[in-house]
């Protein structure tokens, strides 16, 4: 895999984000990010921890190439970012991101899909950048970060596209612990998924489909009217 690597360690599985820049998502990402996930599955892992390489987890979609695609290029695009994202936010059994580096747009998103988010302090953005990068905000996606982020923080982090360093997002919750700056960010990561060993995976799985599944579809049903009614207002 040229955009990640996937690894297995008594039964808990491992997601590096690197392809060697600043991990943006484009087809391939998305294609090998969902092959991943079906290789965790058919191990039958009892945790997930997403990771990057020191100093990026992710910048988001490849904006190189969203200029390339034309109204239905996009859509389909579109799509695969958003059911890709819904995946690991109804993925099946718990799931951590857990890393020192920066997160913007996608890659905030994929962190609060997942059930616990873990960042290490350091010189670090985490911001939802889509509103003030001139792109509206889908239901999809404030679904999974309105799951994550508390209430009062809504307007400055998603409408107001507020950037926050690492200690500033987990002082208002956004993120659940913080590593000291230098800290083995994945070492916590490990040990927080070995607590969850305990937990029964079937009930896990099903206790969350039945919390998720049906906003997850919902928004999903809302996704394409919502860019397209975008894309034919504003054209971009």
């Amino acid at each position: 895999m040229s955009k990640l690597r996937y690894e297995i360690d008594g039964g808990i599985a491992r997601i590096t984000l690197d392809d060697g820049k600043v991990n943006a998502m484009n087809w391939e990402f998305f294609r090998e990010l969902n092959e991943a996930l079906d290789r965790t599955i058919a191990d039958e892992a009892v945790a997930l921890i997403f990771t990057g390489r020191p100093g990026v987890f992710s910048a988001g979609l490849d904006l190189k190439l969203l200029p390339t695609q034309d109204l239905r290029e996009q859509l389909k695009f579109q799509r695969r970012f958003a059911t890709t994202m819904l995946r690991v936010y109804q993925f099946p059994i718990p799931t951590i991101a857990a890393y020192a580096g920066h997160a913007i747009a996608g890659g905030a998103i994929l962190s609060f899909a997942c059930d616990r988010y873990m960042a290490a302090d350091g010189p670090y953005t985490i911001q939802i950048n889509e509103v003030a990068n001139k792109m509206a905000l889908p239901s999809w996606i404030t679904l999974i970060c309105r799951s994550s982020i508390p209430p009062r923080y809504w307007k400055e982090a998603l409408l107001h596209a507020t950037p926050y360093s690492p200690r500033e997002a987990f002082e208002r919750g956004l993120v659940d612990d913080l590593v000291p700056e230098g800290g083995d960010i994945l070492a916590a990561a490990y040990g927080y998924a070995e607590k969850l060993r305990k937990l029964f995976t079937p009930a896990y799985a099903a206790s969350k489909k039945f919390l998720r599944q049906e906003e997850s579809a919902h928004a999903m049903d809302l996704f394409e009217k919502e860019l397209l009614d975008w894309r034919l207002n504003y054209g971009v």
